[in-house]
């Protein structure tokens, strides 16, 4: 959550107390107002004798510097070769974040190559890396609640910083919002609950409608309400709708697949790692922190938000394989592997919003199959587009915000795989190419002419690896990269 981290900027000046955190490159040369302060010599001999070399991320910690009295510690921080790559800003705030936890920390960063844009990727870092999830926990006595991180950066543009931070700190709400989502336990966050969390977005002015299980049977989402017959929690779609645009201009929209626990129904999963399929609805949660990250700040664009929430249970109502469902867009799917349900959520949410809505672009985000992680592992995410501009920028994207996308194949002769004898086609095509017919089944829901990106987030988006800015279990994975999409390529400047 953000609040464990409070963020100011002010002129860059030495203070009197707290931590001090200042940067070198690789000649070990204090920059911008730490140059001033005669601490060469003592970085010099500090990083002898640590062998620091100022490499890009590097922090080089010298506990109570003689030459400053007041100050707990001074944290120096590597960037690399001058003429090397740039820094990853938002990594090394991140860094920074962890060198100082619960403590109060002033950073200079008022030299050449650090701009406002810069100084706003560290404060996000920083933010990012400061999260923790832990309100299930009372290993912790109530009375001695976490101290919050405190950094002042110093600047040589405190006004402006604080302006381009205001969007950061709209992104970082967003992101930390789908972490909170994905790691709540599914006995806490069922549909109907996850699609009241979403109407809090109304606080930022995001309109949010909800459709209950008798509505998605009245305009006949079959096939997501199929896939939570067998739950005791009712089925339910939330819509949400950003006006940041012009009142003609088609939005854009973005689809979440929200199961919000996966046994694999009939087709029930093996026990172990079961519990993780709590995070099954981590393609909504990216969308809900999407929404409130472009809310927050106001963004210029027509946007909506449309989740399936659901829950994949094995019950007497449950749906077995040899059913034949028909889906909203009127096309019959041979059920052979409950487990494959989260394509039949989001085909009816799909065929539903372009009808509704007539959007200028879809992109859909799930933890869709175990096959993109075979294939992928988990540094890239399974992207799957019909339309080479919209693949491209979303590639783009994932370059500049780390949150990288690998784009797949669609052919007719993968589509193949899932032509069914009984119906139109069918939920699986088995274990070969599996997240590749997954899309193309999806694919059978997107209108021809209309630009489409499929996002497979099962590596990603839940028990992700630790990095700079994720210390957690779940990294709220896609909502940097949809925004970046967002404020680069679809919204009015």
């Amino acid at each position: 959550m953000v609040d464990k981290i409070s963020i100011a900027f002010r002129p860059a000046t030495v203070p009197e107390e707290g931590d001090l955190v200042v940067f070198v490159r690789d000649d070990l040369v204090p920059l911008g107002a730490a140059g001033a302060t005669g601490l060469g010599d003592l970085i010099a001999r500090a990083a002898a004798a640590e062998r620091f070399k100022g490499k890009a991320k590097a922090v080089l910690t010298i506990p109570a510097p003689a030459a400053l009295p007041g100050i707990g510690s001074l944290h120096v921080v590597g960037l690399g070769p001058k003429d090397g790559p740039a820094p990853d800003w938002t990594a090394i705030g991140g860094v920074i974040a962890g060198r100082v936890p619960g403590r109060q920390a002033s950073v200079l960063a008022d030299f050449d190559g650090v701009g406002l844009e810069a100084v706003a990727a560290m404060a996000l870092g920083a933010r990012l890396r400061a999260y923790h999830w832990d309100r299930k926990s009372k290993r912790k006595p109530e009375a001695e609640p976490e101290a919050p991180t405190h950094l002042v950066f110093g600047v040589a543009d405190p006004a402006g910083a604080e302006r381009a931070d205001a969007a950061g700190l709209a992104l970082a709400e967003g992101v930390n919002l789908a972490r909170d989502l994905v790691h709540e336990p599914p006995n806490v966050l069922f549909p109907l609950e996850f699609a009241r969390r979403a109407e809090q977005l109304d606080a930022l002015g995001v309109e949010v409608e909800v459709l209950g299980e008798e509505d998605l049977r009245h305009v006949g989402m079959r096939a997501l309400v199929a896939v939570g017959d067998g739950s005791v929690h009712d089925s339910c779609v939330a819509l949400m709708q950003w006006r940041g645009g012009a009142p003609d201009e088609p939005p854009i929209c973005f689809v979440g697949k929200g199961v919000c626990f996966d046994s694999g129904g009939i087709s029930i999963k093996p026990a172990g790692g079961m519990e993780d399929m709590k995070g099954d609805m981590a393609g909504a949660a990216t969308v809900v922190g999407l929404m409130h990250a472009l809310a927050a700040r106001k963004a210029k664009v027509n946007v909506i938000g449309a989740i399936g929430l659901t829950e994949n249970m094995p019950d007497g109502k449950a749906q077995r394989p040899g059913d034949i469902i028909t889906t909203l867009s009127g096309q019959t799917v041979e059920m052979v592997n409950s487990d494959a349900e989260g394509r039949l959520v989001l085909g009816d949410v799909l065929w539903y919003v372009q009808d509704r809505y007539k959007p200028a672009l879809i992109i859909d985000l799930a933890t869709l199959t175990g096959a993109v992680l075979v294939a992928l592992g988990q540094e890239h995410a399974g992207l799957f587009s019909n339309d080479d501009e919209l693949a491209g920028r979303l590639e783009a994207a994932g370059r500049e915000t780390g949150e990288k996308v690998w784009r797949m194949p669609l052919a007719p002769a993968y589509d193949k795989m899932i032509d069914s004898k009984f119906a139109d086609m069918k939920n699986t095509g088995g274990r070969h190419a599996g997240s590749i017919t997954a899309a193309q089944f999806l694919r059978r829901f997107i209108r021809d002419d209309l630009p489409w990106a499929h996002l497979d987030i099962a590596g990603t988006g839940m028990n992700v690896p630790q990095t700079d800015v994720i210390k957690t279990w779940s990294g709220g994975w896609g909502v940097r990269l949809l925004e970046r999409l967002v404020r680069d390529h679809y919204e009015k400047q």
